[in-house]
């Protein structure tokens, strides 16, 4: 703690943190561009002419904005300046009451730093990528003499070779099933592997060389292995030349069925070369990025080639884009979009960035080796370019349309519930159990924009509430949900509270969620009740149940309806995977997991030895003392976990 820092200085105008360099000046709550100018000056007294990060905070501490510099002091002070701000940054300044300040070594530090702190505080004035999940890779595991291919996402902590970033789950599925056709590589656990007395389906249908029951040598399996990596590495001419001069050998030695077993993989490759959207032959790795902009909103279309094949494209929406050039758009959405992707060696951009010899730098310092941004002028490139602007002005268009649909439902929505205005957050909860066992229960979000499957949220009922008890599951999701609402945002400031509730269910969940609410002292948040109506909802006859006993329905060929069931059926969707993926979970559970000090070893060792988890249960301490692996103080302490009153 620093001596400002310290309860022995009360009646201090600022405060000085040496650990964050964090700064403050006690302020009003109301945006006051005087008390904004006059908590920069004062940061502006001791700020160093060094590169950095600078965060400015409101007077609750949320981040409004993160920026970089060359030069901290004097870019801090262009924020005083108020008269040549545009109206955007004016508003910003009027509401900042304090601002967080940490140096780094060099202005492509800065860079990167700022970054990662606007994926963490997803601030109101900075450019967002809106769409942070990660991307799937492909992994070719080399920790086993038989390296396995598999769909990976998240840290890349496994061994092994990593291609991607692919742009979907299907673009991998498409891959991977190409890759077992033609190189038969497997694609079992370890353990699936370890345990196989004979081929699997796989192998029957030619997906699979069966290395587990030894259909295929060490020495075969890593040739394909090998062809795989040229494959991915976007040398497919050569595993072409290769697989057509295997096909004729085996035809002139009369082996016509390795012969097919090449001429069907031959097909594959053939399939795969010809079913590309893209002409990206000669560019190797590269990611392809055009923006398109109409009526303020902002499109950015990525490609992403590797090995000159494409692997998929995806549009991506940048959020709080008003009044930001688009060249400071572009360059704001890729040094956050690289912060946790590996670049390729080439990045093929549609304009000029803003500070792109800056990204370039950056990028190559944390690549740990040459990349290259370039905007092509001529030629092969320029027409891909062309391409995916056309993709970012339709995937626009597009968008466009569907928000203008949207909101005019969000219109009709608020008039129908008689809501003050069209609801900005809507939240539609839908409990999922079979005879009341793993209960859990699902929150899904939408708005203007659509779904937001960032916002989702799963409960699991752990109170004790009766199996099968809906009110009973309900009443606690909803208490979970409000109780965690008003511990982290009381005032309401965030834009995580509700300006709706769809609740699936009748009366008697509606009732139950109404007593959530009194008892939380929330009378301001609307909720329906959407009922399946008497053939259960195949006709439309949906029912809307609202506080007070009033009942709506609406015309089977409404808009409306069609767009409520929409959102009810995905609460539905998403409440019974997280069931299921709960129910899986209990499956492969025993009682064994709950003993202290009985790891996966050890648990191995006792079902070999007793064959279930119910025959450890029952076992005598002698014959728990006899298990390999057990000493006695385990036997003692096992048989005592099973036996606490013996």
């Amino acid at each position: 703690m620093s001596k400002a820092d310290r309860p022995d200085q009360p009646g201090a105008a600022e405060r000085f943190n040496e650990e964050t360099a964090t700064y403050a000046v006690r302020g009003s709550d109301v945006p006051d561009l005087e008390a904004g100018v006059a908590a920069i000056r004062n940061v502006l007294k001791t700020l160093p002419v060094r590169p950095g990060v600078y965060r400015m905070q409101d007077a609750r501490g949320d981040v409004l904005y993160v920026g970089k510099a060359r030069a901290l002091k004097n870019r801090v002070t262009s924020y005083t300046q108020v008269a040549k701000l545009p109206k955007r940054l004016q508003r910003m300044v009027a509401q900042t009451r304090s601002m967080t300040i940490v140096t780094t070594r060099t202005e492509a530090e800065a860079l990167l730093l700022e970054a990662q702190l606007i994926k963490r505080f997803r601030p109101a004035y900075n450019v967002l990528l809106r769409d942070d999940k990660s991307f799937p890779f492909i992994l070719l595991r080399e920790d086993h003499e038989f390296p396995r291919v598999q769909k990976h996402r998240g840290a890349r902590r496994i061994k092994g070779q990593y291609y991607g970033p692919f742009a979907s789950a299907g673009s991998v599925t498409r891959t991977l099933n190409a890759l077992q056709k033609l190189f038969l590589l497997r694609s079992c656990s370890d353990s699936f592997f370890a345990n196989r007395s004979r081929p699997c389906l796989l192998y029957q249908i030619k997906r699979c060389s069966a290395p587990c029951v030894d259909r295929i040598d060490r020495k075969d399996y890593a040739d394909l292995v090998a062809d795989a990596k040229s494959f991915l590495a976007g040398k497919s001419t050569n595993v072409q030349t290769r697989l057509s001069r295997s096909m004729a050998e085996a035809a002139e030695a009369q082996d016509y069925e390795l012969a097919a077993v090449y001429r069907d993989r031959l097909r594959a490759l053939t399939y795969i070369q010809g079913s590309q959207t893209v002409h990206a032959e000669g560019l190797g790795d590269a990611d392809i990025f055009a923006l398109a902009c109409k009526a303020g909103s902002m499109c950015i279309q990525a490609f992403f080639i590797r090995g000159g094949q494409n692997w998929g494209h995806r549009a991506f929406f940048p959020a709080h884009t008003a009044d930001v050039p688009e060249a400071e758009v572009l360059s704001s959405f890729l040094v956050q979009f690289y912060d946790d992707m590996p670049p390729p060696r080439r990045i093929l951009v549609d304009r000029e960035l803003a500070d792109g010899e800056l990204l370039t730098e950056a990028l190559t310092a944390r690549a740990e080796r040459k990349i290259v941004i370039e905007r092509p002028q001529r030629g092969d490139r320029r027409k891909v370019m062309e391409q995916a602007r056309r993709n970012a002005e339709e995937a626009l268009d597009r968008r466009m349309a569907e928000a203008t649909t949207q909101g005019k439902l969000l219109r009709e929505l608020a008039d129908m519930f008689e809501l003050a205005e069209p609801p900005k957050r809507i939240e539609v909860y839908d409990n999922s159990h079979i005879m009341g066992t793993n209960a859990t229960g699902a929150m899904i979000v939408a708005g203007p924009e659509g779904f937001r499957k960032n916002n989702y949220r799963k409960f699991n009922i752990k109170s004790g509430v009766t199996p099968g008890d809906d009110f009973g599951m309900m009443r606690e999701v909803l208490q979970r949900r409000f109780a965690r609402l008003e511990k982290d945002d009381p005032d309401r400031a965030s834009g995580e509270w509700p300006d709706l509730l769809l609740i699936d269910g009748g009366k008697g969940q509606l009732s139950a969620v109404c007593d959530v609410l009194e008892d939380a002292g929330v009378h301001d948040v609307p909720v329906v009740g959407v009922a399946k109506g008497p053939h259960h909802g195949r006709e439309g006859r949906e029912v809307f149940h609202l506080p007070g006993g009033r009942e709506i329905t609406l015309p089977p060929n409404s808009a409306l309806l069609f767009y409520i069931q929409r959102l009810r059926d995905e609460a539905h969707r998403f409440a019974i995977g997280t069931h299921r993926q709960k129910r899986a979970k209990s499956l492969t559970t025993s009682t064994l997991d709950d003993v202290p000090g009985i790891g996966p070893n050890r648990k191995r060792a006792l079902l070999m030895h007793f064959g279930t988890a119910r025959a450890v249960k029952g076992a005598a301490l002698e014959d728990l003392e006899r298990a390999p692996g057990i000493s006695s103080a385990m036997a003692r302490q096992l048989y005592d976990f099973f036996h606490p009153a013996g």
